[in-house]
């Protein structure tokens, strides 16, 4: 980041800040922990985990267009920032205090609504902090920071105190619950330079008179605009579809994993590797996005999370027929964190700054406001297929594979949005 401005390192940092709950308390320890906590009462985990995951995210996605339309109001957007950074980082320190299995998921729910609304604002941001030509790096190299801050120090140490915590008296619960604590601290900590140094520059000024009704009336405008643009309309709409996917396999493999009764320590071993190896692979996306249609680099990611998905199911389908035993799963489990690591950086960095630069920077928060409905609305599709199959199936490697459909329409119509989208070079 030798090259970036003050700004844009400021807010890259934020991912840094942020990644850690992503790792943490969205993939590898703390969804592992719940589905042990709620299946050792008779409940089916994983089916719970992604009902909790669908409330987080019907709600976000009601939310977004208001919130959007208010942050672009001058001087809203990083208030609002700090406000909901502190009720995120409030309800995930509380995630390690409670103990039964459903305040786990109704504190694990708020904290990812906060988590959620907090992204939607520093996404936002990317307009405010850099020009059209610098925003595939920087947002790559955001997604890239994200990764090693969330799989470096407190993923390691989470690590550590899951393996070795015993020898000094710390058993998986207390293990755990230091985990989500230093989740919560590290989240806190490294927010402090986006505060400090990232300012909103682009904005409307507040209306003196029927603050609620003209709020309503830019969020209705900015939907007409959008409806009668096709090229950001059509590359929402594929986005709608495959980042439902995305963010389902972020947020169902370990519950997957462990329904199939495979090893936590390995599970944790294994997103380890798709934290490193999605550093350099987000940085290539960037590099990359340079010298072709970034359109094109989206399309590429899709292909490659259809076979992870594929993958996904032939381990499961395995297990479950007894084809091949556990260490033959987790072996499986580690191809699929690597490939993985390849695409999942890459498809969200390029997907953010493609529709940076598709909208006028001073309306980003209401656009971006929108962009979270399909973003976040898309991730009710994939938990609740997974969860109605597995429900009538009884099979978790159904499941996951039903959520090739997702991955396969949004690329048919990104295909589609390829025709239409033409970037200023």
């Amino acid at each position: 980041m030798r090259n970036f401005t003050k700004e844009e390192r400021s807010w890259v940092l934020y991912d840094w800040a942020e990644g850690v709950f992503t790792t943490i308390m969205m993939a590898a320890v703390f969804p592992v922990y719940f589905v042990s906590v709620a299946g050792g009462e008779g409940s089916p985990g994983s089916m719970w985990w992604a009902i909790g995951l669908v409330a987080a995210r019907l709600t976000v996605g009601i939310a977004a267009p208001f919130l959007g339309a208010v942050i672009d109001y001058k001087g809203y957007k990083k208030r609002l920032f700090v406000i909901f950074l502190g009720a995120g980082v409030f309800f995930t320190a509380l995630a390690a205090v409670v103990s039964s299995w459903q305040l786990l998921l109704v504190t694990y729910v708020f904290a990812n609504i906060f988590w959620s609304v907090c992204n939607q604002i520093y996404d936002s941001f990317l307009p405010d902090i850099t020009t059209k030509d610098r925003m595939d790096r920087v947002s790559a190299t955001g997604f890239a920071m994200g990764y090693i801050g969330g799989g470096t120090i407190p993923f390691m140490l989470s690590i550590a105190l899951l393996l070795f915590g015993e020898n000094f008296g710390i058993d998986t619960t207390l293990a755990v619950r230091i985990s989500v604590v230093m989740t919560a601290v590290w989240w806190a900590a490294f927010s402090i330079p986006i505060i400090k140094n990232v300012h909103h520059k682009y904005g409307d000024d507040l209306p003196e008179k029927d603050f609620f009704r003209q709020t309503f009336n830019n969020m209705v405008d900015t939907a007409k605009k959008i409806a009668k643009n096709k090229a950001v309309l059509t590359f929402m709409i594929a986005y709608f579809f495959y980042i439902d996917g995305v963010s389902t396999i972020i947020n169902i493999a370990t519950a997957y994993g462990a329904e199939l009764g495979l090893p936590a320590t390995g599970m944790i071993g294994a997103l380890f590797l798709t934290q490193l190896v999605a550093v350099p692979f987000s940085l290539l996306f960037g590099r990359l996005s340079g010298k072709t249609n970034p359109l094109n680099l989206i399309a590429g990611a899709i292909v490659m999370y259809c076979v992870i998905s594929s993958v996904g199911f032939v381990m499961g389908f395995g297990l479950e027929e007894g084809f091949f035993g556990t260490d033959t799963a987790l072996i499986l489990f580690f191809t699929l964190a690597f490939l993985v690591g390849t695409v999942q950086g890459g498809i969200q960095a390029i997907s953010r700054s493609t529709f940076s630069k598709l909208i006028p920077p001073q309306e980003s928060g209401e656009y971006f406001g929108f962009f979270e409905i399909f973003g976040r609305f898309a991730a009710i599709i994939g938990p609740s297929i997974y969860a109605l199959v597995l429900a009538v199936t009884g099979r978790s490697s159904f499941g996951i594979l039903s959520i090739t459909v997702v991955f396969v329409t949004g690329l048919v119509i990104l295909l589609r949005a390829r025709k239409l989208v033409v970037f200023e070079r």
